[in-house]
This record gives C-alpha cells, sequence and structure tokens, in this order.
C-alpha cells in the first residue's frame, strides 16, 4: 500500500515514533491514522514490559500548582539515566502525571499499593451494596470484585484514565514513554496539598507537623499524600 509522506509525518508529530515505525504502522492500519497510533501504542506497551525490571535510580522531583494557588503537587518520578531525566519528553510527563495527581486526587500508586483495611472497608461496601439490590447470594462475591475494578480506578494512579485523552490509562501513558525513551520510568511517591486540608483534618495541628512526614521513603505507596 502506498503511505505519503505526509500521512507519515502526522503520525510522526502525533506519537515521536520513528519514520520507518509510522510507515509500517499505517500500512497495518491501511491508512487510517488513529488506527495507526494505536498500532504503535501496542507496540510500545509490549516493549516497555520488558524494560520493568529495571533499576529506576535517576529522575527529578516535579511540581505543579494549580491557577489560584489553592492546590499544589509533588512528586517523584524516576528512570534509569540523569540524561534521560533531562529530556524535554520526560519533563513533559512529569508535568503531565503532576496535573493528573492533581485533578484526579488518587490516594495510591498502583493496585499493590493498596492497603489491606481500605480493600477491606470497599468489598463490605460493594457486598452490602449487592445485597441490597437482591442480588442472588451465589453471586454476591464475584459482582463484589467485578465492582472493584471501579475502585482501583479511581484511587490508584497508574489505573486512571489520563485527564488528556481518557481512552488510555495512566500506565500505558508511562509504557509508551518507556517505549520511546528506551528506559525504565516509574512514579516512586507524591504528595498532594490543598489549602484547608490540614486544618480539617487536625484543628489543633501545626501545619509544619502536617508537611514533614509526607514523602516517605519505601514503596512508593501514595496513601500519606493530603486527601482532598
Amino acid at each position: 500500500m502506498d503511505i505519503s509522506a505526509q500521512l507519515v509525518k502526522q503520525l510522526r508529530e502525533r506519537t515521536g515514533a520513528g519514520m520507518m515505525e509510522c510507515k509500517a504502522a499505517l500500512v497495518e492500519a491501511k491508512g487510517d491514522l488513529g488506527e495507526a497510533e494505536v498500532v504503535l501504542r501496542k507496540k510500545g506497551i509490549a516493549s516497555a514490559a520488558k524494560k520493568s525490571a529495571r533499576t529506576t535510580k535517576q529522575g527529578v522531583i516535579g511540581t505543579y500548582i494549580h491557577p489560584g494557588a489553592q492546590l499544589g503537587v509533588l512528586l517523584e518520578v524516576n528512570c534509569e539515566s540523569d540524561f534521560v531525566a533531562r529530556t524535554e519528553d520526560f519533563q513533559s510527563l512529569v508535568h503531565d502525571l503532576a496535573m493528573q495527581i492533581a485533578a484526579a486526587d488518587p490516594q495510591f500508586i498502583r493496585k499493590e499499593d493498596v492497603t489491606q483495611a481500605a480493600l477491606d472497608k470497599e468489598r463490605e461496601i460493594y457486598h452490602a451494596r449487592a445485597l441490597a439490590e437482591g442480588k442472588p447470594e451465589k453471586m454476591l462475591d464475584k459482582i463484589t470484585e467485578g465492582r472493584m475494578a471501579k475502585f482501583y480506578e479511581e484511587v490508584c494512579l497508574y489505573e486512571q484514565p489520563f485527564i488528556k485523552e481518557n481512552t488510555v490509562t495512566v500506565a500505558d501513558l508511562i509504557k509508551t514513554k518507556i517505549a520511546k525513551l528506551g528506559e525504565n520510568i516509574s512514579v516512586s511517591r507524591f504528595t498532594r496539598f490543598k489549602v484547608g486540608d490540614s486544618v480539617a483534618e487536625n484543628p489543633g495541628g501545626a501545619a509544619a507537623a502536617e508537611l514533614s512526614p509526607a514523602l516517605p521513603s519505601g514503596s512508593g505507596s501514595a496513601q500519606t499524600a493530603e486527601k482532598q
């Protein structure tokens, strides 16, 4: 199939992929630009999976302050080299992730970070709801687990739909950057601040006491983030 140079250029501008990869994706998609983008995304995600075990000891601390200065985010995003950390693509990803946290208020980074107490509480709620809806007793556990997917989507950063393109999860966004930059990338921790939250949660406490433990070392669970 004859693919025009203009179409290849358009796909490169939209995805950042190489010329040959774009041309091959367009051939596979029979010239459909949107479908070619999906082809590249799938290939990128598959390639990113191979890099997921690599150690990420470089990176940056990113920030986002929402207009009006009432809401802000501080996060650490890691990669494998200082070179990649300084690239425009990586810096742009960090900014997008900070905006995501500000807008969607995740409480954890990954599904694996969700505490057992939080899981037990949600399962109890969904189980009781299904029972109240008159669902068959033998189906309650299956229905409950099915509804947990929505819970993960709401509270886990990696499971959330990306705010700039809700057909893509944050995890998939990161994987496409891994494929493009050739290094593993991960979010290790974040804190979300909203004016008034510390006062509402701890009326007698000092602000400094609220902020000092907000960036713990360890697994990267975001449960210490300020909650809206």
